[in-house]
């Protein structure tokens, strides 16, 4: 059976062959890149990336979608529908499977370009940005730190959190960050709160899901059609400054401690590309409230998680400067968040919420029950108190000015190629001194 499945996704391109590839033909995640002075959509493929804008021209695609792929956002794409997704996945599988005729992989050869040296671009145009807060792991740990006595909150378990971000300030992989300004908690009992340079600038682990098809306003998405909504998925970094958070949060939520940055991986892996990767739910105690009726679904429950291998890396100036590897931070799993990506569909659109093409729904920092597994520096270092040893001799409370952090995610399970998610980086610059 495993040599089956496998053999069924073999590509003519050697490089979507290899085992260790994030990009086989399983997968064909899309993207946009420049294309001397255009944007084109494309899928990565191998060590390739397929152009859609040409191989529209060459009549390589079905009419129907022609349009669509020769547009610069994927949006166009999406409203299409999950009929036509299937189609062009359909059609691109088949055009760079093994077995392809000559003229047509010929035709198709000719659209494909090398994935290094090419400038890729945020390839959804996004209206808006919701972020949750599905990882009970961190909840739990970050309670801790602010509220020994009640780290988790009572409605935790009943509702899943999530706040309003800022659309506009998406960024794609690879563009830098500058150190973001604001005020500080006063460090007197009555004083002035300082205005400044963020000290504890940190990153946050974290999954996107585009929404692919909306819902009309004052009409909620039910549960068990939350998955025909869903395009595809996406690593995120939702950069944070905690000590502007912690002074401005109270009694409205993250802001400008948030609003300054979010870095998103440039390929949106499909939703039927992750279709072998589904699992259970993460288990609940005994304890714990059902979800109510509007956030639970049999089938949800049985496959409703991801397995998404998720690793955090961080590159200093120091290692950049003596060739070292970036440094592992830790490891973690989507499959340990507490809500669904449907619950937090049905979630978001319960009270009549409605959710445009290219929505983009974020997970929230995703943390694992140990340590090693947290997903952001809070909880690696207790709030910058336990600062981490790097094998420069470096210590990191927080992030510092040059360090560039690398989120990585993967699925593996045996019978299936293994796919990878890509990379979602930025490098941090100092902040700028206009004030």
């Amino acid at each position: 059976m495993a040599k089956r499945t496998l053999s069924a996704h073999r590509s003519w391109l050697t490089s979507a062959n290899d085992p260790a590839t994030d990009f086989p033909l399983s997968h064909l995640p899309y993207g946009a890149f420049e294309a001397g002075n255009e944007r084109h959509l494309c899928v990565a493929i191998g060590t390739h990336l397929l152009d859609l804008h040409q191989c529209a021209s060459a009549n390589l695609l079905p009419r129907s979608l022609v349009a669509a792929c020769q547009a610069p956002v994927l949006n166009p794409l999406m409203a299409l529908g999950p009929r036509a997704w299937a189609l062009l996945r359909e059609t691109i599988t088949t055009l760079l499977h093994a077995s392809a005729p000559p003229d047509r992989r010929q035709a198709t050869e000719a659209a494909l370009h090398s994935i290094t040296g090419t400038t890729l671009l945020r390839p959804v145009e996004i209206p808006n940005y919701t972020d949750f807060y599905a990882s009970i792991h961190h909840a739990t740990r970050v309670g801790a730190i602010f509220r020994p006595d009640q780290p988790l909150l009572p409605n935790y378990k009943h509702v899943p959190i999530g706040y309003h971000g800022r659309a506009s300030s998406i960024l794609p992989s690879g563009i830098p960050i500058f150190r973001p300004v604001g005020q500080t908690r006063p460090t007197t009992p009555g004083g002035m709160p300082p205005f400044g340079p963020t000290k504890s600038l940190d990153y946050e682990l974290e999954l996107a899901f585009y929404i692919g098809q909306p819902n009309s306003l004052g009409m909620p998405i039910p549960i068990g059609k939350a998955h025909q909504h869903l395009f595809g998925v996406s690593l995120l970094n939702d950069w944070s400054a905690r000590d502007i958070q912690s002074w401005e949060y109270q009694p409205l939520g993250p802001f400008l401690g948030k609003s300054f940055a979010t870095t998103v991986s440039p390929w949106v892996t499909p939703i039927a590309a992750l279709e072998p990767f589904r699992a259970p739910t993460s288990p609940r105690e005994k304890s714990d409230p059902k979800p109510l009726p509007y956030l639970r679904s049999a089938i949800d429950q049985k496959q409703g998680s991801l397995d998404v291998q998720l690793e955090v890396f961080l590159l200093t100036p120091t290692m950049r400067r003596n060739k070292l590897d970036p440094f592992l931070l830790s490891r973690s799993s989507a499959k340990d968040l507490f809500w669904t990506p449907a619950q937090l569909i049905a979630h978001h659109s319960s009270n009549g919420c409605n959710l445009p093409i290219g929505d983009l729904i974020a997970t929230g920092t995703i943390s694992g029950p140990k340590l090693t597994s947290a997903g952001c520096l809070l909880e690696l270092t207790h709030n910058g108190t336990q600062p981490l040893a790097l094998p420069t001799g470096e210590t990191r409370g927080f992030l510092a000015d040059g360090d560039e952090v690398i989120l990585r995610g993967f699925c593996a399970r045996p019978g299936h190629p293994r796919i990878g998610l890509g990379e979602c980086r930025a490098a941090i610059l100092p902040a700028h001194r206009s004030h």
